[in-house]
């Protein structure tokens, strides 16, 4: 018996130190800022960056280090990934937590194709089975990967008051994902009520979907008429790239992207 205890509180001293081991870390790395160099490739790469406010670009450095500690990049149809492709997706995704404490904890890998990429897609109508060969510019799955067209990230990120981001596109599905499924319900900021965000996303989805039916332009893309998940991603698009725009127009989902990021775009110079 007293071999027994002495051998559960080497395992459990064992656990406890590799968890101890693994926080010190991740605390060094959200503490370490970036090089100069890297700086500058990301405010290249991505303008938006440069409207960040000095208190936050602290922060996102940090969570830029703990992405490309995490997350390995693949080039796709003899790709070569280049620093800039890492720093500025790193950047973007990270931006979407920067002021949060969750995380992309699954996910640990990003493809990246030099252009559009081909994707089956699958799909159900009772005992109906089909599947066609779609061209793409990003997906993500659930818990990863993430998967991108760099000439569409890098056009999305320099034209950046466009609404158009691929990057913060799929990111915003990978964010909707921690909730345990990508429904345009992600989780929500502390003291965040679930009821007002369904009572304003519900309500400004059946207004996008009769604009789009009706022919009428709105600030947020057409594309967020096919599902909710699907509108919560181009509304993210909209809120860090046209945040006027958006909250002049739908003001309740500024609001609740607003809280939910605890971020106010609308206000960067």
């Amino acid at each position: 018996m007293l071999i027994f205890f002495s051998v559960l509180l080497l395992v459990i001293g064992f656990f406890a130190y590799r968890h101890w081991s693994k926080t010190q870390a991740r605390n060094a790395l959200l503490a370490a800022p970036l090089s100069d160099h890297q700086r500058r490739v990301i405010d290249a790469q991505v303008p938006l960056i440069r409207r960040l406010p000095k208190e936050l670009r602290a922060k996102l450095d940090g969570k830029v280090n703990l992405f490309l500690d995490q997350v390995r990049f693949f080039g796709c149809d003899g790709l070569d990934v280049t620093e800039e492709m890492e720093l500025a997706i790193a950047a973007q995704a990270s931006l979407l937590l920067v002021n949060r404490d969750i995380w992309y904890n699954n996910l640990t890998t990003i493809l990246i194709y030099p252009t559009a990429f081909k994707s089956r897609q699958r799909r159900q109508d009772g005992y109906v089975i089909s599947e066609k060969e779609i061209v793409r510019t990003g997906e993500s799955w659930d818990r990863g990967p993430v998967i991108l067209s760099w000439t569409h990230s890098q056009q999305g990120a320099l034209n950046d008051r466009d609404g158009q981001n691929v990057v913060l596109h799929e990111f915003a599905h990978q964010v909707d994902d921690l909730s345990g499924g990508t429904n345009g319900v992600p989780i929500l900021s502390n003291g965040q009520s679930f009821a007002e965000w369904e009572r304003v996303f519900l309500t400004a989805y059946d207004a996008h979907v009769s604009a789009v039916e009706h022919g009428r332009h709105t600030v947020i893309d057409p594309y967020g008429a096919t599902g909710h998940e699907e509108f919560f991603a181009v509304s993210v698009e909209v809120f860090f790239e046209r945040p006027v725009a958006l909250k002049s127009e739908a003001p309740e989902v500024y609001e609740q992207l607003a809280k939910l990021f605890q971020l106010d775009p609308a206000s960067w110079a």
